[in-house]
Parts: C-alpha cells; sequence; structure tokens
C-alpha cells in the first residue's frame, strides 16, 4: 500500500471522512522521522481551518466516572446540534508503552453517535495525562468542523494540572463519600477547575461534598473583582441529571473568556509554551548530537573533579551548540 500524500490527507480531513481523522492522528502522533515530517506538512495545512472549536478538559481521580460523563455530557451536546469531538487520553504502561484504549467501550452512545468521534490515544509516559500530540489531535478534529473538542485525561493526582495548559475550560470532576473532595485538593487540581462537577450527585454525602468543596474554594481565596470564581456544581451522569446546569457552567465560562479577549491572551500563554517546549526538546535532541553524547557527561565530570563550574560548563556547551 502506498503511502498517503499531504493532499490526501488533508482532503479527508476536511471532509470529515472518520477513518482519514484516524490516520491523521495516528500520524501526528508517530514518533518516527519520516512522520513527523509528513505530520508538520499536514498540520500547517489544517492549522487554518483550526482553533474554534471549545476545547474543555475534563479531569478527576480515578473512578469518578470521567468516561460515563463524557458520554452523557457529549450526547446532550450532539443532541443541540453540536459536533463533538473526544479525544480520550488513555494510561500507557511505563513498561512496554502498552495502553488499555479501551475509552469507545465506555462511551457507547457517542461511538456510534454519528455527530461524534472518539479517539483514545496513549499518553506514552507523558506527564499531566495529556498525550504528546494532543494540541495537534486537537487540530485535526477542528479542521475536520467539531465545533467541541472534549479531552478526557487519566486521572493519576498531582500531574493532572497540566490539563490546564491544553484546554479552554477545564471541569474538575468529583464524587460524595471516600475524601475526593480532599484528594482533589492534595493533589492541586482543584486549583486549575474553571468548573467543579460533583458527579454521581444522587449518593448519600453529595451535599457533603458541596459543600466541602465550597468551602476549601473559598480557603485564602484572593480573587480579585472580575475574576472566575468556579461554580460546584451537581450531576448525576448516568441518569442526565444535571448536565443542563453544567452546560450553563461551560457556557457562563466560555463568555467570561471572550469578554475582554481573555481567551486569547490564554491560548496565546499556550502557544507560548509550545514553542518554548518544542525548542527545549530541539535543543536537548541537538545536545545529545555533539560528540556523540558525550560533550554533556565530559562536562558533568569536569565539574564534578572541580575543574570547572556549572555556569562556564553551560557557557561552552552553548558555544558548542551554536557552532
Amino acid at each position: 500500500m502506498s503511502r498517503a500524500s499531504v493532499d490526501e490527507y488533508a482532503e479527508g480531513v476536511h471532509a470529515g471522512e472518520a477513518s482519514w481523522m484516524a490516520r491523521a492522528i495516528t500520524l501526528v502522533e508517530s514518533t518516527r522521522p519520516d512522520d513527523r515530517q509528513l505530520a508538520q506538512e499536514l498540520l500547517i495545512r489544517l492549522t487554518p481551518a483550526a482553533g474554534g472549536a471549545r476545547r474543555i478538559g475534563v479531569t478527576g481521580v480515578p473512578g469518578v466516572g470521567k468516561s460515563t460523563f463524557i458520554d452523557a455530557l457529549g450526547s446532550h451536546l450532539t443532541g443541540t446540534g453540536h459536533r463533538v469531538a473526544v479525544l480520550a487520553v488513555d494510561p500507557s504502561s511505563t513498561r512496554t508503552g502498552g495502553s488499555i484504549l479501551g475509552d469507545k467501550t465506555r462511551m457507547t452512545r457517542l461511538a456510534n453517535d454519528p455527530a461524534a468521534f472518539v479517539r483514545p490515544s496513549p499518553t506514552s509516559g507523558t506527564l499531566g495525562g495529556v498525550a504528546r500530540a494532543t494540541r495537534e489531535a486537537m487540530v485535526v478534529v477542528e479542521a475536520a468542523g467539531y465545533d467541541v473538542v472534549l479531552v478526557e485525561t487519566v486521572g493519576v493526582g498531582q500531574s493532572e494540572v497540566e490539563i490546564a495548559s491544553q484546554a479552554d475550560t477545564s471541569v474538575v470532576l468529583l464524587a460524595p463519600g471516600m475524601g475526593d473532595g480532599i484528594q482533589a485538593a492534595k493533589a492541586g487540581i482543584l486549583e486549575v477547575g474553571d468548573v467543579l462537577v460533583v458527579n454521581k450527585a444522587d449518593r448519600d454525602g453529595a451535599d457533603a461534598t458541596v459543600r466541602d468543596l465550597r468551602h476549601m474554594l473559598g480557603l485564602g481565596e484572593r480573587r480579585q473583582p472580575g475574576d472566575w470564581r468556579p461554580p460546584v456544581v451537581r450531576a448525576v451522569a448516568t441518569t442526565g441529571d444535571g448536565l443542563e446546569d453544567v452546560v450553563a457552567a461551560l457556557d457562563k465560562h466560555r463568555a467570561w473568556l471572550e469578554a475582554g479577549d481573555r481567551l486569547g491572551r490564554r491560548r496565546s500563554r499556550r502557544a507560548a509554551r509550545e514553542i518554548e517546549a518544542i525548542a527545549l526538546t530541539e535543543l536537548r535532541a541537538r545536545i545529545g548530537d555533539l560528540r556523540g553524547g558525550r560533550l554533556l557527561d565530559d562536562l558533568a565530570g569536569a565539574v564534578v573533579a572541580g575543574r570547572t563550574d556549572p555556569y562556564t560548563a553551560a557557557d561552552e556547551l552553548l558555544e558548542k551548540l551554536a557552532d
């Protein structure tokens, strides 16, 4: 089978063909040098048609019901005329790189909804539960005409704060009981939550969880007039109860972002971080190429032996990179 061209990829994605979208996302996720070159060419073609979708991240501790919640929320949104893409980031094995990739089986309604596209992606060890190529995958689905992108992250605790760098609105999902709110506070994910949703709100302890969350959000609050104050919303994903309240909270946050161009500034900061990350990755690769990777080791040995100091060694490294 011959390799597809950039034109074929771009035409298939713009047409919203699921098979071409899947192939394009596989391409941008690839780490093979020849694939990365083709992926960059494709992204240049697709980017002008991307950027208009609402990017919503959903995170929370394991077992809180993220997949069920996204299935219900996404179906609610498609029912009101939206086209919804789900990028479900699955945990990868740190030893084998394997991934369960079972989200389609947990999102049965969306997986069979013609107005939805569900794509599981392995994290490949990326900190923060967000796949390395999540941003590129967003470009693909947005260029295909999807106006809402839901990103489900792994739910592993502290590293979940990374979702804030990928989404316009971050939803933190919690459930009654088991000290869920306390776990979230310790993990730091409450700090990045724009909307807090207490899922499984029909269970005992839901009122206490809502009360505790509001109390924790108020502790040490230093928000200024006009700053966003995260609402705490109840929902029952299995029955659909509370979804309208969740959508209303998301709409309110979107309106707040668009006032005063907060959305543009947030995306500009995100782009700056992405550019910096790409540059640092390239820089590390070039350092590894210097003398077959030995120069950094030699400089480190010189520092340990007292023949030089880290600042002088860093200057020498930068000089070699500039040659």
